[in-house]
């Protein structure tokens, strides 16, 4: 029986930006300064949205990047626009000991025989972007679809694989057609309206309708048949909503008819919420592979999700109730107190991590009941926190980049890989976070501090969480909504997609944007911050951690690491920016700074923390490998065998920068 007909053409036109924004009008009191360091804007932005703020960090970068013709992650498929061709790919992987990565392979193209402009992005929102090729043709690639959906306004549709064709196959109404491939995969090509298409894959006509594009996994008759009944329904977008903390709901927007088929991760189905207002039918026959997990079928325009709470709190959740050990942990806060230096550090980096590393040991003080010396760290954070907000400190500054819509530091603004790109839009989570973090302890101490810079701390926190997006700074410049964590690289076009390392630092960004709410008495920052840092936990957890017995990645993957040290879009790395796989120690190390309150609700398995122990511990022998960096292996030990851990604490002579003995006796003693 032939599918009902489609609805008027008009109708199926995708949306520009006829959802009203909702700004967030949060003021920017930083300097502004010309940025030379970081590329202008390319012509790929549509004339709609090439505007400051850009999404910097954004999923689909490449898009936009150089001539925009290095292919993107849409979950299962990967898709690649040059010069008029759109080709996807549904990959492979290519696994080894020390990476996992997915070669991209065109399974199918297209392109009109009319010819196509270059693509521009003419639109996008949390879960998608949306290409047009010049005014005939437009492509809402939207995260999680089963299909790729082309609007193809006038044109004669060609379509190619570098792969041989085994079998080809229409139905009478000429409104599917099934390709079988000799590297044995089956694709379909369903139409709105009829398409004549030869075994060559070219249109005898001129088409005018949408089309979509899949595979069938394991050319499965079942698999096909559901794919069949739901390709009359396709997403052009979707949103992403906060709720109650911790939760948030998607929300897809859809064009034609029928209901919306779509797929999600592992990462989703752990944390789905199925209540009688969120229907949610799944369709366990219809999966797809991706690294990141099998994607499995589910019906509904709505998806809720709710992580496990991350309760944000100053302190330990335990305090420190022995007297032997908070005697003297009470002690060594004072020697560390009175050790702190000037921060010359000129690094927004390393500066901003010691300026947290201070902020620590004003919170363990307060715990402690130390006035004095909790007064002690205020004075200094003070004198090294303000510099930065009344542009004083003479190594560097922050300011406001009107080019692209974001705080970089003044040095990152002339040199491109000064303060690790922070200019390139680089790391940006990392750097802001520990000034916020530093921020929101000194805005506790002194209320009257905290009101004077309270412009300053909330442009640092709206520079990567912005929740709204406003004039000066994009939507959640890092936190990728689909993948549910950060991407920590920025207007740098890669292969393998965005990536990130660090983990824990991007969760720390998070809490420390909610200690600020905190501060400020602020409970939507609270939530906001606390949503995800939860999330980015659930993520961390689901894709970089690693234990034994894992299935999530290839044996010979998972024989030989517990942790993922740079996690890609479409690769899984072992080794580091910084170092090489052989130092297990910094690879667990930069999973674990910097320790504070919300490191527990990271390593929350016992079992796994003794395995990375067990894994990173041989590294602790090598000449290369310093204290500061066995601090955090032991740190991880003491959530199993604290007082082992103790003893080797004791013995090192040395810390990170970010981190002191006080700090680790904290931990220890709170465990």
């Amino acid at each position: 029986m032939p599918p009902p007909p489609p609805p008027p053409f008009e109708l199926l036109a995708l949306r520009g930006d006829e959802d009203e924004k909702v700004e967030d009008f949060t003021p920017q009191p930083f300097p502004l300064i010309e940025e030379t360091a970081a590329p202008n804007p390319t012509r790929l932005w549509g004339h709609r949205i090439r505007r400051s703020p850009f999404p910097t960090n954004a999923p689909w970068l490449n898009f936009v990047l150089n001539n925009g013709n290095c292919h993107e992650n849409f979950h299962p498929f990967l898709v690649k626009s040059d010069k008029g061709l759109l080709t996807i790919c549904y990959p492979g992987k290519a696994s080894q000991r020390a990476f996992i990565y997915q070669p991209f392979v065109a399974d199918l193209s297209l392109r009109l025989q009319e010819g196509c402009e270059t693509h521009v992005v003419s639109a996008f929102d949390d879960l998608s972007v949306t290409l047009d090729f010049g005014q005939r043709m437009t492509v809402p690639l939207v995260k999680g679809s089963p299909y790729i959906t082309v609007i193809c306004h006038y044109g004669t549709p060609v379509f190619s694989t570098i792969h041989a064709v085994l079998d080809f196959w229409s139905n009478s109404e000429k409104t599917k057609h099934r390709i079988k491939l000799n590297n044995g995969q089956v694709w379909v090509i369903y139409s709105s309206a009829p398409l004549e298409l030869s075994r060559e894959l070219a249109a005898t006509a001129e088409f005018q309708g949408v089309l979509r594009m899949t595979t069938i996994p394991g050319d499965n008759r079942e698999t096909e048949s559901v794919l069949d009944r739901f390709s009359t329904c396709f997403p052009t977008g979707g949103t992403m909503e906060f709720l109650k903390p911790p939760q948030v709901k998607y929300t897809w927007k859809t064009a034609g008819w029928g209901e919306l088929l779509m797929v999600c991760l592992p990462l989703h189905q752990g944390i789905m919420s199925h209540h009688y207002d969120n229907p949610l039918k799944t369709i366990p026959i219809l999966q797809f592979h991706s690294l990141d997990g099998d994607l499995k079928g589910i019906l509904g325009d709505t998806w809720v999700l709710c992580a496990s709470p991350i309760p944000v709190h100053w302190y330990s959740s335990t305090g420190i109730g022995d007297p032997e050990a908070r005697a003297h942990l009470k002690e060594t806060v004072k020697r560390d107190v009175a050790a702190l230096n000037t921060i010359t550090n000129p690094s927004t980096y390393f500066h901003g991590k010691a300026l947290a590393r201070a902020a620590r040991l004003a919170l363990i003080a307060e715990e402690l009941q130390l006035v004095q010396t909790v007064y002690e760290v205020q004075e200094f954070l003070h004198k090294s926190l303000t510099p930065w907000f009344d542009g004083t400190f003479p190594g560097n500054a922050i300011l406001y980049d009107q080019k692209w819509g974001g705080l970089i530091s003044r040095n990152g603004s002339r040199d491109i890989g000064a303060d690790f790109g922070l200019g390139n839009y680089n790391d940006h989570h990392y750097h802001m976070g520990y000034f916020v973090y530093a921020g929101a302890v000194l805005a506790k101490l002194d209320p009257q501090w905290g009101q004077q810079y309270k412009p300053h701390l909330y442009a640092l926190i709206a520079d990567y969480m912005s929740l709204n997006g406003s004039k000066f700074f994009p939507r959640l410049r890092c936190f990728d909504a689909f993948v549910l964590h950060s991407w920590a690289s920025g207007l740098v076009e890669f292969a393998d997609g965005r990536n990130q390392e660090s983990t824990s630092e991007a969760i720390h960004a998070y809490y420390a944007a909610a200690l600020a709410g905190l501060a400020y008495k602020d409970r939507s920052l609270v939530d906001t911050g606390l949503t995800l840092a939860a999330l980015e936990s659930h993520s961390a957890q689901s894709l970089w951690h690693i234990p034994r017995g894992s299935v999530l990645y290839d044996p010979e993957f998972v024989d030989e690491n517990r942790v993922v040290s740079v996690l890609w879009s479409t690769k899984r790395d072992s080794g580091l920016w910084f170092a090489g796989a052989e130092r297990r120690d910094c690879r667990l190390g930069i999973q674990v700074l910097p320790i504070t309150p919300v490191t527990e609700f990271i390593f929350t398995d016992k079992h796994f923390a003794r395995e990375l122990v067990n894994w990173a511990m041989p590294s602790l022998t090598r000449s290369d490998v310093t204290d500061g960096w066995r601090g955090f292996v032991y740190a991880l030990q003491a959530i199993y065998e604290p007082q082992e851990a103790l003893s080797k604490i004791l013995r090192l002579n040395e810390h990170d920068d970010g981190n002191t003995l006080s700090n680790l006796l904290w931990w220890i003693y709170t465990r």
